[in-house]
């Protein structure tokens, strides 16, 4: 079969099936088991030939930039994520389901582009960049010597999304959005060691309790127009799992939606997006579909404590339905100590700074589009992603004062710290 037959024939179900493949912008912190050892890690890493940096996904580029982890994060280097793009389209192409998906993913989560690289870590010995593919369905390491790739794990179902990795380094977990299961792989072989089922489209990872547990926020569609609030029963199961990463056995299960309306907001959605634990982990701090703001939970405790709004743009419309992904505000970080929160207001076009124990906000900093946050490799700044003009920039916590902006590729969605070795400035021409 040609590919151009191929594309007529799948053409009349990529409508329908287009919604099936969601995604979203988020953020979150870095995991809060390694916040108060950060310098010591950068130190450590350095005595081993390691250079710390920042990955910054390219989304609709197919590429990941490599750039300072702080002072002006210029810079150092770019990977192309998607080395093999002709083989994995000629398989897609050639099969009417993968098809429908691929194009589904396009026309929906990626707004009218292919999603080639979601999210991205390291590996401990800084050779390789593990990196999630949504529009491919897989994750795949790729050597940063060569800029060949040394393993590729196709997931279940028709799409990838975000990851986390252990704090030791040795294990990445990745979503997959329409089979609604969580992998989670051996770093360095690409062999799944564990998973485990969750909520309608798992989305956010990350390991707590120095990596003993594993949470996964799943988000449930967001892809549909039915975004009035009396709708809100149509976007599927959406839950916190909470699983054992040695046996993959489910600890607990929480569901916003009755926290919520104890807590006095059923207004709000219970699609639980980004988050960022205090550095004890006794509290989660999180995002929701369609609001500008944030709540505070207390773990042990189980229940919603606080809730902040933010200020809204008047230039941002009030029809739901043209907010990316059911988001508003999304991205979300915290400062090493806990003291700070950064957060993306992505369809406001700016990000702040929030003092956490007043939650009184700082200077509204204009970006474009912010779709991620996380914290510089020094601790001081809080990174977030520009997806609308093609930068990353970094805000001062102390401040809460934009102090650089750097130049990146085509949608740079999320933005990891990492290592590679000393003097590497990218991938040898081939």
């Amino acid at each position: 079969m040609s590919l151009s037959s191929t594309r007529r024939a799948v053409g009349a179900v990529v409508a329908a099936l287009a919604l099936a493949a969601t995604g979203s912008v988020s953020a979150t912190a870095a995991s809060p088991a390694s916040a108060g050892s950060a310098a010591q890690d950068a130190d450590d890493r350095a005595a081993d030939g390691l250079r710390e940096v920042m990955f910054v996904g390219n989304n609709w580029d197919g590429t990941a930039d490599v750039i300072e982890a702080r002072g002006d994060f210029a810079k150092i280097g770019r990977v192309n994520v998607i080395p093999d793009k002709e083989q994995r389209l000629t398989e897609i192409y050639l099969n009417p389901v993968k098809l429908a998906f691929f194009l589904g993913i396009r026309q929906g989560p990626g707004e009218g582009h292919d999603q080639f690289v979601d999210d991205m870590y390291s590996t401990p010995d800084g050779s390789a960049m593990v990196v999630s593919r949504p529009s491919f369905a897989d994750v795949v390491s790729i050597d940063l010597a060569t800029g060949k790739i040394n393993w590729r794990f196709p997931v279940s179902g028709f799409r990838s999304d975000h990851m986390a990795v252990s704090p030791d380094g040795k294990r990445v977990a990745v979503s997959s959005s329409t089979s609604n299961t969580v992998h989670v792989l051996d770093i360095e072989t690409g062999k799944q060691v564990g998973s485990f089922k969750t909520g309608d489209k798992p989305h956010e990872n990350v390991f707590t309790d120095g990596g003993r547990c594993l949470w996964n926020m799943s988000i449930g569609e967001v892809n549909t127009a039915l975004d009035a609030p009396w709708l809100d029963w149509t976007k599927g199961d959406r839950r916190i799992t909470v699983v054992d990463t040695q046996t993959f056995q489910q600890i607990k299960v929480i569901d916003m939606r009755e926290r919520l309306d104890a807590f006095g907001r059923g207004d709000l959605s219970d699609s639980v997006r980004p988050v960022a634990f205090t550095p004890d982990e006794s509290k989660l701090y999180f995002q929701v579909s369609f609001f500008n703001g944030f709540l505070e939970y207390d773990v042990a405790t189980d229940k919603i404590t606080r809730a902040k709004t933010l200020p809204k743009s008047p230039a941002t419309s009030e029809d739901r339905t043209t907010w990316v992904n059911d988001s508003r505000h999304h991205g979300m970080s915290m400062s090493p100590a806990g003291d700070k929160l950064c957060i993306a207001g992505t369809m406001d076009d700016y990000a702040t700074v929030v003092d956490r124990a007043t939650l009184r906000e700082g200077p509204l900093v204009t970006a474009s589009k912010p779709y991620w946050a996380t914290v510089s490799g020094d601790g001081k700044s809080c990174v977030i992603s520009e997806s609308g003009s093609d930068a990353v920039t970094a805000i001062d916590f102390a401040t809460g004062k934009k102090v650089a902006t750097v130049s990146v590729g085509d949608h740079p969605q999320r933005v990891r710290i990492a290592h590679v070795p000393a003097g590497w400035t990218g991938p040898a021409t081939r």
